[in-house]
């Protein structure tokens, strides 16, 4: 479990890779999952959503006050600490409503990649990655 953001990204590549290169019976046996924290909070009065990207965030406008933004307050977790600890229990670890994905070879193989191309000592590969994906990057400022 990491925070919902960039950073979080970030930390979840590096976990996989150490798992990946050091533990790697434990992703073949299964038993590898990342578990998944809402970015936002959707308020209107009693009535609340939880997003986990920004189009969901969207969605949940649309849904509590008819895509008026000014008529819902928005929590942005910035990490997992700023989530009280009912509401973290209830979107991320609690089995019977939080969502978690199961790591495969190839996801953890594919974060190993990654990993190594940027923080790699070759210089040319991390440079054409960039190039090839800053199109599609999601700054989180």
């Amino acid at each position: 479990m990491t925070d919902a953001d960039v950073d979080g990204s970030h930390i979840r590549t590096l976990l996989l890779t150490l798992i990946y290169r050091y533990m790697l019976p434990l992703i073949e046996g299964g038993h590898v999952f990342i578990a998944s924290p809402p970015l936002y909070l959707v308020k209107v009065g009693k009535k609340e959503r939880y997003a986990w990207s920004e189009v969901d965030r969207k969605i949940a406008v649309d849904e509590l006050a008819g895509g008026d933004e000014s008529k819902v307050n928005i929590q942005r977790y910035k990490g997992l600490g700023e989530m009280n600890p009912d509401q973290l229990w209830d979107t991320t670890m609690d089995v019977s409503t939080r969502t978690l994905q199961r790591v495969s070879i190839e996801s953890a193989a594919d974060a190993d990649r990654l990993f190594s191309t940027l923080m790699g000592d070759d210089v040319a590969p991390r440079r054409e990655f960039i190039e090839r994906n800053a199109k599609y990057a999601n700054i989180d400022i």
